[in-house]
């Protein structure tokens, strides 16, 4: 008896993994907005510059924070620039509105080791 489930539980384990991973690879509604974001945030923290400037055509979600005031949550897309030989990881910070791109904030921290 035991060995005639093992089939349709290793197929419906297999099904499970199939759509996991699909919906993990779906893009966020609003990462197009992110990275749209990104290289103005990039150009506003260091100006018109002769560097080369360029940022990832692709954000991906890294989390949620909770909102300062009330109980809502908000996305967190990053999305990663690089000027010359310097690189950023920008975070930007979304609403949780359905059909709606509302931008809440944003940080960019350089990626690279002082000590």
């Amino acid at each position: 008896m035991r060995l005639r489930l093992l089939p349709a539980v290793a197929a419906a384990a297999l099904v499970m993994a199939a759509a996991g991973s699909a919906r993990a690879q779906a893009p966020h509604p609003c990462a197009a907005d992110a990275v749209a974001h990104a290289s103005k945030l990039l150009a506003f923290h260091f100006g018109e510059t002769e560097l080369s400037m360029t940022v990832d055509d692709t954000a991906k979600l890294v989390g949620t924070v909770k909102a300062l005031q009330g109980k809502g949550r908000f996305d967190v897309l990053e999305v990663m620039g690089y000027i010359y030989k310097g690189e950023y990881r920008m975070h930007f910070i979304y609403a949780q509105i359905p059909g709606d791109c509302v931008l809440m904030g944003q940080e960019i921290l350089e990626t690279s080791d002082p000590y």
